[in-house]
């Protein structure tokens, strides 16, 4: 009964339409079994679909292209919107959150509601959003679309319900915050200005309530007109026109001055009493010149003016400085009485806003601190130290100091290392930050019961490494690695090897990392490998450097066999090998007839030099120059800590080394590697006819590794990074493609890998599969196979594109499992390459670890990706590894330090099933399962005809294991294992760029993250129980806090100072005295998250107001629809009486016998 279950769930996998959203998902080949099975496998599989659903977890990093600020003074939460319309909300650390609209339009100004949980976005679509923030994931309440007029400026007055909106007209409409419905009350820009006026006042830049009092409101204009328009007598107080810009005004506490900033780097202060004109001019940064005039200076941006008890007022601007010193960094210039600071920002000042003590603008404001968003970064300067230092960030802010230019993202780490991680990391950090503590401090977060240790790793593009704590969705820095330490600085000019090492000649391409032997690989764009060993010591060591040589002199041209699923092949033709290939020379040492060539692109510190605490070096591969082209870029790399070796390999082969003994064990191209199992009929190139051509094609081949490597560092980190935002959509580079899929598939291979290479399936040409057939189905033209195979291709070559260390069995006729490296290639190539192992530790130091010639030879469409092995139950095999040991920690005799390895044998938990295991293989097209050591498929699955995978891995979910792709068109899916049924199929990222084609990357527990802007991560989760309890794992934002009293003004103060307290907005601005406004000047939209959104407030008094709120909007809502219905029955009603009395006239003269 189990043989035929199995057998019916492999007939479902491979039938087609097997995922949404992708007609060709399915199974082409056609029965999953490709070869019989020598024995039972019985594996019960757990996972169901209903496992599984995708949905974004939490966003880290610094809000890409910001241009809005705010700032709640009670509830203490800050809000950032960004022209991509983002929106990321901060607390206290733990509390983050990130809201997107829909329309993807820049948010332009935000402004909270104080203290009710509530934020109004005004974006450049011209519509104003009201968020709701008392649940855990803010939604959309209402939405107000403005037809004919552009906003420019918002201002929400505290404790008040409605909203000015300043418009680019010169208009000033209000909006009621609670129904977003639009007053009639509208202040036109010609009432407001004289009539007299012959010109526009612009756009209005400003809008204040006048702290003395509320029923005067200042509107700035951006020609330097300002008006105090009176709300109840519906007039001008009084007018000023200015002859500058005005770009910002700021109010006195008391509402007798205020402050305006120019456009010519000036700050005016006007006196209510005499508005003809201004009170005091000054040009903060403007000197006198010898000519008796002002030199010229830039805008003043804004000006914010804080008074305090204790001391001078506060004069805080942006900008203002002279035009004459080019290249002079953004500043923000603080003005104290007389002393005057001016405090240099990295990048430009996108907006600032002072904290201050209380929300009431008619108070002292006494600031205590001010917070600046810059382009790349956010500040907060202590203004109560007289040094005004700035605050230690606690947000993750600076993922993107370097370019990120590769991730990684480990779930399940043992959980001692990342405080030894932190403890090592807390040693570098910067000194000289407030003592104070982080002001931005509100919403409450609490750690989960779901958490678990987990670690992400940035390479960036100077070289450095950077470990993340990931636990509980929050993100902390614990330890940076600077890789260009191991490295001589190159100096400009020192020849060829110069015009390799451009600009980034350390950036980081990809790094493998064995948590448990805390044993670090990272490959550098300049072909090279850096080991480190993790150490709780300092010392002093000497980097022992080993020089590669791996390189092609003539380039393989492929021409397809005929047996593409026959798992063994005879020999199909003879290859001459390639001597020159292998290079098992001493460190350093270079062969005698490649002097001029054989160097490496980096020079390696050849003295002994004194490293930290921490990773540090102990070993550097590099591959070399060979006959004037440059090595070639590294695609895959693995090392294995149990075995004490590392694999690496690209387009033109794969090396071996001995990290341990420090040698060399193998080096040879793919071609080699085959020996005589070579499935494909390789046609050499005909050799080059003299040096002169040689030269040339060097130089090509520079110009291709550095338009393929550079270019592709340039532009998968230019796309990844630059703040170009460069992306660029598959979908769009497929339409340019005349090939559809292949082009656009190869132009990004190259730029993920920096070679050109192909794959198998675009070569093969079987009967089911051909290169010709799929030309003619894709194209109105046919092309024949000799023209695909030449021009074109004939560039390309096999690469290398994943390694895996692992105990397996190298041939069928293997008994016990043997260490083996299993070597996938560009063209769906499964090598297997057995190696034999000293086990006891003097003889593994002495005697050389040797290598078997290539067993196994497995075969899958597309470039392989990802193995990984299972038992005969479906448990993940780990790879062995070697318990962490200090090897500079001091000599105890007692206990002498021996390796101490772990080893997962298939054999080992498994008496009752028998010896064997299962291999996963996946690759850009489709998924195997072998079982070993018979090699018989026993499950395959397509995964995609009309895209390519990107990424997969084989991760831990629900105490299971599954296959998760991500694939170049947008979509994720997960499978089962062994079965390879679908589980999973969404399509998340409709738009794929470069940027998250090489930073995704899944891991256990069901999460994945990928770099979503340049200076962004994403991490989302694929696990249904995740998204369970991710409500409980996100922080809150709106906590319940009292609102600070008003100060008693006194009576002489209230009798003198205006009567503020009795303006009453409700009787100016409401329907009943205002009338309503025009239905076509802005249309309502109700929110997404309306009544349902707020339905999951917190209980309480929260919940309380919340239930009110939603009284009040579902009341309003009937009312509303109880007004229309009373008009149409008064209109009925007016007819009925006017019929009624047109019959009375009619009759009235009448006698009962006439009718």
């Amino acid at each position: 009964m189990k043989k035929f279950r199995k057998v019916l769930d492999g007939l479902t996998t491979s039938s087609p339409g097997g995922t949404i959203g992708s007609p060709s998902c399915g199974s082409a080949a056609g029965t999953p079994t490709a070869a019989p099975t020598p024995k039972e496998i019985d594996v019960q599989e757990t996972l169901v679909s209903e496992n599984f659903q995708l949905c974004k977890t939490v966003r880290h990093g610094f809000p890409y292209q910001p241009t809005a600020l705010a700032f709640d003074p009670v509830q203490k939460i800050l809000a950032i919107g960004s022209r991509s319309g983002g929106v990321r909300i901060l607390g206290r650390p733990g509390v983050d959150c990130y809201c997107q609209h829909e329309s993807g339009a820049a948010v332009l100004q935000l402004q909270f509601l104080i203290n009710e949980g509530a934020l109004v976005t005004a974006c450049a679509d011209d519509t104003l959003h009201l968020w709701n923030l008392r649940q855990r994931r803010p939604a959309v309440l209402h939405s107000l679309k403005f037809n004919r007029e552009r906003i420019t400026f918002c201002h929400l007055p505290f404790q008040s319900k409605w909203l000015y909106v300043g418009t680019e007209r010169g208009n000033t409409h209000i909006v009621n915050i609670e129904s977003f419905i639009l007053s009639g009350y509208v202040i036109m820009w010609n009432k407001a200005i004289e009539l007299s006026t012959k010109t526009h006042p612009g756009p209005v830049v400003h809008l204040s309530d006048s702290p003395k009092d509320e029923g005067k409101l200042l509107i700035g204009f951006e020609s330097g007109t300002i008006v105090q328009w009176d709300l109840r007598a519906k007039k001008a107080d009084f007018r000023i026109y200015y002859d500058e810009a005005i770009h910002s005004v700021s109010w006195h506490h008391e509402g007798k001055q205020f402050m305006c900033s120019h456009s010519d780097g000036s700050l005016t202060l006007w006196n209510l009493r005499n508005t003809t004109r201004p009170f005091q001019v000054t040009f903060p940064h403007g000197k006198i010149q010898k000519d008796g005039r002002k030199e010229s200076c830039k805008p003043i941006l804004k000006v914010e003016y804080k008074t305090s008890r204790s001391s001078e007022p506060f004069v805080i601007f942006s900008g203002g400085l002279s035009y004459d010193k080019a290249g002079r960094r953004p500043t923000l210039t603080i003005m104290h009485g007389k002393a005057i600071t001016v405090l240099e920002m990295d990048y430009p000042i996108v907006e600032f806003m002072v904290l201050c003590e209380t929300p009431y603008n008619n108070e002292v404001q006494e600031p205590y601190a001010v917070v600046v968003l810059l382009e790349k970064d956010l500040i907060v300067v202590d203004l109560t130290q007289s040094n005004f230092p700035v605050f230690e960030n606690p947000y993750p802010m600076d993922i993107h100091e370097s370019p990120v230019t590769c991730t990684a993202y480990f779930a399940d780490c043992p959980p001692d290392i990342i405080p030894i991680l932190y403890s090592i990391g807390a040693k570098h950090k910067k000194t000289g930050y407030s003592q104070k503590e982080w002001p931005i401090s509100g919403g409450t977060w609490t750690l989960g019961s779901h958490t678990y240790p987990e670690i992400i790793i940035t390479g960036h593009a100077d070289g450095s490494i950077k470990f993340w704590d990931a636990s509980a969705i929050t993100l902390q820095m614990l330890y940076k690695l600077k890789t260009s330490k191991v490295f001589e600085k190159p100096k400009p000019g020192e020849g060829r090897a110069a015009e390799l090492v451009e600009e980034d000649p350390f950036a980081v391409q990809m790094v493998s990392w064995c948590p448990q032997s805390r044993i670090f690989c990272v490959v550098g764009i300049s072909a090279h490998i850096i080991l480190y060993r993790f150490s709780k010591y300092d010392a002093n060591t000497q980097i022992v450097s080993l020089e590669v040589r791996l390189q092609c002199e003539s380039e393989d041209v492929i021409s397809p066999s005929e047996n593409e699923n026959n798992p063994c092949f005879s020999e199909q033709g003879s290859h001459s090998p390639q001597p020159h290939h292998q290079h098992p020379a001493s460190p350093g040492n270079r062969t005698p007839e490649g002097i001029k060539d054989s160097i490496p692109c980096l020079k390696v510190k050849d003295r002994v030099v004194r490293v930290p605490p921490g990773y540090q070096s102990e070993l550097v591969i590099q591959l070399l120059w060979v006959d004037g082209e440059p090595p070639q870029q590294i695609t895959s790399l693995d090392i294995n800590s149990a075995y004490g070796l590392l694999a690496f390999g690209n387009c033109n082969g794969v090396a071996v080394v001995d990290y341990l003994q420090k040698t060399i064990l193998l080096c040879m191209s793919t071609l080699d590697l085959y020996g005589a199992a070579d499935p494909y009929q390789r046609l050499t190139r005909s050799p080059r006819r003299n040096r002169q051509s040689t030269s040339e094609f060097c130089m090509r081949g520079l110009s291709n590794f550095y338009s393929d490597s550079k270019k592709r560092i340039r532009t998968s980190y230019q796309s990844l990074t630059e703040l170009t935002d460069n992306q660029q959509s598959i979908d769009m580079e497929r339409s340019k493609s005349p090939t559809s899929g292949h082009a656009s598939r190869r132009a990004m291979l190259q730029q993920l890998h920096g070679v050109t290479m192909y794959s198998h399936d675009e070569h093969h040409t079987t009967a089911s599969y051909c290169w010709s057939e799929r030309e003619s189905r894709e194209n109105s033209f046919s092309r024949s196979r000799s023209s695909s195979v030449s021009s074109i291709d004939r560039d390309t070559k096999e690469a290398v594109t994943t390694l895996q260390f692992g105990e397996s069995y190298g041939r069928k006729s293997d008994a016990l499992p043997t260490p083996c490296l299993w070597v996938g290639t560009s063209l769906g190539v499964v090598l297997l390459i057995p190696m034999s192992i000293p086990t006891d530790q003097e003889e593994r130091m002495e005697e050389p670890v040797t290598i078997g010639p290539s067993g196994a030879v497995l075969m899958l469409k597309g470039s392989v990706l990802r193995f990984a092995f299972l038992d005969l139950v479906g448990a993940l095999i780990q790879s062995p590894y070697e318990v962490w040991r200090d090897l500079n920690a001091p000599e105890d005799p007692d206990r002498p330090r021996r390796r101490k390895l772990v080893h997962f044998s298939p054999s080992s938990s498994q008496d009752a099933c028998g010896d064997g295991h299962l291999a996963v293989v996946c690759s850009e097209r489709q998924a195997k399962v072998f079982l070993m050591p018979s090699q018989s498929c026993l499950f395959v699955h397509n995964i995609t005809e009309s895209s390519f995978v990107l990424r997969a891995d084989v991760v831990s979910v629900c105490n299971s294991v599954c296959l998760a792709c991500f694939c170049a068109n947008g979509h994720v899916m997960t499978l089962s294992l062994p079965s390879l049924r679908p589980l999973m199929d969404v399509n998340y990222l409709p738009l794929t760029d470069m940027r998250i084609a090489r930073t995704f990357c899944f891991t256990n527990g069901g999460q994945a993250l990928y770099l979503s802007s340049p200076t962004e991560i994403q991490r989302i989760t694929y696990s249904q129980e995740m998204c369970d309890n991710l409500q409980e794992m996100l922080g809150e934002l709106f906590t319940p806090i009292e609102t600070p009293e008003a100060q008693n003004r006194g009576f002489l103060k209230g009798f003198f100072g205006g009567n503020a307290h009795t303006f009453d907005r409700e009787e100016l601005f409401g329907e009943a005295a205002a009338g309503k406004a025009s239905r076509s000047l802005a249309q309502h939209i109700p929110g997404q998250g309306g009544v349902e959104g707020m339905k999951v407030a917190a209980s309480g008094a929260v919940g309380e107001l919340a239930r009110a709120r939603i009284a009040l909007d579902e009341r309003g809502q009937r009312l509303g629809e109880l007004e229309e219905r009373t008009a149409l029955m008064m209109t009925s009603a007016e007819t009925f009486s006017k019929h009624a009395h047109e019959l009375m006239l009619k009759c009235k003269d009448k006698k009962w016998y006439q009718f």
